[in-house]
C-alpha cells in the first residue's frame, strides 16, 4: 500500500509538472516549518528521507546531535494551488539518524498517542470550528482596523471578507480539505470556518494547512488574517472548538441507543477524564499569554470545568445528535484556541479522555444552568471549579502532571515548559500602555 502511494506521488508530480516539493513539519509550538527539494530529489526523499540540521529549529535537537531526517508521508502529498512553477507539499515525520522516531517531533507525539488508543480499540475523530480575524492593511501609527462591523451570521452587499472566505474554501477543497460551513462570527471582522470530521492525525495536518491558506488568500488581497486568540479588548476572542468522538471499528463508540441522551459509558468516562485533567492540559490547548484574555467571563469563552447538553457556558458541550444518526453523537471541547499546536493539543485531550476510560472515572452531574450568572459561592456548592486564569497558572499545574508528561514525552514536555516560562517572564516585566495610562500621572 505504501509503495502504491509513493508511485502515485511520483506519477502525479510528473503529470502535473511539479518542479518544487516543500517538506512540511512543525516545531514544538506549532509553527509550520519547511524546506524545499527539487523534483529530481523526490523519489530518493520518499525512499530514504532528507537529512537537515535540527538544531536550528526551536525545541528540536541540541547542537551536539543536530542532524535529523525528514521522512515524507506520501498520504499527505498535495499540489499547491498557488505558485509558478508548480509546487507541492508533503508532511513529514522526523526521525533520528539511526531510524528511530525523534522525540521532539509533535507529529510523532500524536502518532504515539493514537497508537495507545488503538491498543484499547479506538480511533479518534476530530472536527474543529476555527475562528479568526481579518484586518485591513495597517497604516503607520494606527491600531489594526477591522474590515467590517458585522456580527453573527451577518452578510452585506459589500462583504469583502465573505469573498475571502469563499476563496479560502475553494482553496482548501483543492487541497482535499472538506469544509462543513462558514460564516461571519459575532465580533467585527471575525469569521469562522468549520472543517468536516476526520481522523485526528489527518485533521492536525489539515489545521496546519488551514492556517497557512487563510493567511495566503488574505495576503493576496492586501488583508492580514490572524489567529491571535484575543486581538481586541472589548469583543470576544477566537476559539477553536473541537468536536471529538471515538470509533471502535465502524461504530461510534460514544453512541448508545439505550441511554436517555444516547451517550455510551465510554463517552461518559471520556468526558469525565477531560474534566478531571482539564486544568493540567490547558497550557497546551491555550499556549500563549494572550490566550487567557479570551478565557474570561462575559465573552462566551468557557472558564468553568463542567459539562452539559447544549449549554455554551461550560467547558464541554454535548450537542443534540441528529435523530437516527448514531455517528452524530459527539462532544464539543470549547476552551482551545487556534494558536495551539494541534498535534500536541489532540495528544493531551486523547490522553485525558483515555485515562477516564481506563480508570473508570464517574461523570459528574450535568451543569445545565448559565454558569456565567452564578457567583463563586453557588459554583462552589455545585462543585464547579475554573480553568487556570493565566499562562503562569497553567504552567504550574502542567509541570506537576504525569499525564501531560507521559503524553508529550520528556523532550517536548521540558522544552514547552522552558519556552513558556520565558514567555511569561517577558510578559511579566513588560510595562504596557494600560499601566502608563492608569498609573503614571496618578501615582
Amino acid at each position: 500500500m505504501l509503495d502504491q502511494q509513493r508511485d502515485y506521488v511520483l506519477r502525479t508530480a510528473e503529470e502535473r509538472g511539479v518542479r518544487l516539493i516543500r517538506l512540511w513539519f512543525t516545531d514544538v509550538l506549532g509553527n509550520l516549518k519547511s524546506f524545499a527539494i527539487s523534483h529530481a530529489e523526490l523519489e530518493g526523499a520518499l525512499e530514504d528521507g532528507m537529512t537537515f540540521d535540527g538544531s536550528s529549529i526551536d525545541g528540536f535537537s541540541r547542537i551536539q546531535e543536530a542532524d535529523v531526517i525528514a521522512i515524507p508521508d506520501p498520504n499527505t502529498f498535495e499540489v499547491l494551488p498557488w505558485g509558478d512553477p508548480r509546487e507541492a507539499r508533503v508532511f513529514c515525520d522526523i526521525h533520528n539518524l539511526d531510524g528511530t522516531t525523534f522525540d521532539g517531533d509533535p507529529r510523532q507525539v500524536l502518532r504515539r498517542n493514537l497508537d495507545k488508543a488503538r491498543q484499547q480499540g479506538f480511533e479518534m475523530l476530530v472536527a474543529p470550528d476555527i475562528e479568526f480575524f481579518y484586518f485591513a492593511p495597517p497604516q503607520p501609527g494606527q491600531s489594526p482596523q477591522p474590515l467590517d462591523e458585522g456580527g453573527f451570521f451577518d452578510l452585506t452587499t459589500t462583504d469583502v471578507a465573505g469573498s475571502l472566505r469563499k476563496e479560502t474554501i475553494h482553496t482548501l477543497e483543492k487541497l482535499s480539505i472538506p469544509v462543513g460551513s462558514s460564516f461571519h462570527e459575532d465580533a467585527p471582522s471575525q469569521h469562522e470556518i468549520d472543517l468536516r470530521h476526520t481522523d485526528a492525525l489527518g485533521m492536525a495536518d489539515s489545521i496546519m494547512t488551514f492556517r497557512l491558506v487563510v493567511k495566503e488568500v488574505a495576503a493576496k488581497q492586501g488583508v492580514h488574517a490572524t489567529f491571535m486568540p484575543k486581538p481586541f479588548e472589548s469583543v470576544q476572542g477566537s476559539g477553536m472548538h473541537l468536536h471529538l468522538s471515538l470509533s471502535d471499528g465502524e461504530k461510534n463508540a460514544f453512541y448508545d441507543e439505550d441511554d436517555e441522551y444516547n451517550l455510551s459509558l465510554v463517552a461518559k468516562q471520556f468526558i469525565a477524564g477531560l474534566l478531571r485533567h482539564s486544568a493540567e492540559i490547558t497550557a497546551v490547548t491555550n499556549q500563549t499569554v494572550n490566550s487567557y484574555k479570551r478565557l474570561v467571563p462575559g465573552f462566551e469563552a468557557p472558564i468553568h470545568i463542567s459539562w452539559a447538553r447544549n449549554n455554551r457556558s461550560g467547558l464541554i458541550r454535548v450537542p443534540i445528535a441528529k435523530q437516527g444518526n448514531a455517528n452524530s453523537t459527539r462532544i464539543e471541547y470549547r476552551s482551545p484556541d487556534p494558536a495551539c499546536n494541534p498535534y500536541l493539543a489532540f495528544s493531551v485531550l486523547l490522553a485525558a479522555g483515555l485515562k477516564g476510560i481506563s480508570e473508570g472515572y464517574e461523570l459528574p452531574a450535568e451543569a445545565d444552568a448559565n454558569l456565567f450568572e452564578l457567583n463563586d459561592a453557588a459554583l462552589a456548592t455545585l462543585g464547579i471549579d475554573t480553568l487556570p486564569q493565566s499562562l503562569n497558572d497553567s504552567l504550574k499545574v502542567m509541570e506537576r502532571s504525569e499525564l501531560v508528561r507521559d503524553a508529550l514525552g520528556e523532550h517536548i514536555f521540558d522544552y514547552f515548559l522552558l519556552n513558556k516560562r520565558a514567555e511569561w517572564r517577558s510578559y511579566k516585566t513588560h510595562v504596557s500602555q494600560f499601566e502608563l495610562d492608569r498609573y503614571l500621572r496618578a501615582l
